[in-house]
């Protein structure tokens, strides 16, 4: 019997207050996620992963004149403490609690956990579907950006997908409510209500 995964989207110290590109709200979702984690170890979900933010030179993506929509400013340089977990959520993945990491965007904006890869380079679709994984939930930072972005991929790829919305933070309430018709136009079951805090 297939089962459902859950995937948690860029947990890392450079989208939660500190860093260089926070989200309002993004550091107490850390550590509800990490609880989150720690709560369906072994329970729901056949697997847990995670992905990461992890650019090397992902061209246009980063700009000295970012429209924050498809170019930001330089954030998460693979190596750098922005790219690291957020400490509670490092926890958990220390832990083994979390099945994989996959690391997206190195030469590519790549927004999509699907276009993410394992440190060995399989991708999370095939991955998932090496573990009988039909269905994923997708929660984390940001509802309007890498969580859209990756629900969308999961779609495209041929899961069953739903975004737990209280379990996500969007960057502001115009994209987040934008990203939800989307969302919802292509098939993405949205359980919840979304986090903004402006």
């Amino acid at each position: 019997m297939a089962g459902r995964a859950l995937i948690v989207v860029d947990v890392q110290k450079e989208f939660c207050e500190g860093g260089d590109l926070p989200v309002k709200g993004a550091t107490e979702l850390a550590r509800a996620l990490a609880d989150l984690v720690r709560e369906q170890a072994g329970g729901t979900y056949r697997r847990v992963v995670a992905t990461r933010d992890h650019h090397i030179d992902p061209g246009d993506h980063f700009s000295a004149e970012p429209d924050f929509e498809d170019s930001f400013p330089p954030h998460c340089l693979a190596g750098s403490e922005g790219a690291e977990f957020h400490p509670d959520f490092e926890e958990v993945v220390a832990s083994g609690a979390v099945d994989e990491v996959f690391f997206k965007g190195a030469y590519s904006a790549s927004k999509s956990g699907f276009e993410g890869e394992t440190g060995g380079g399989v991708g999370l679709a095939e991955w998932l579907r090496g573990r009988d994984v039909d269905a994923v939930d997708v929660v984390g930072i940001g509802t309007d950006h890498c969580v859209k972005a990756t629900a969308l991929g999961g779609v495209r790829a041929g899961f069953e997908v739903r975004v737990l919305l209280d379990h996500t933070v969007g960057v502001t309430a115009e994209t987040t409510e934008r990203a939800m018709a989307e969302l919802k136009e292509e098939g993405v079951e949205l359980i919840g209500t979304p986090v903004v805090l402006v």
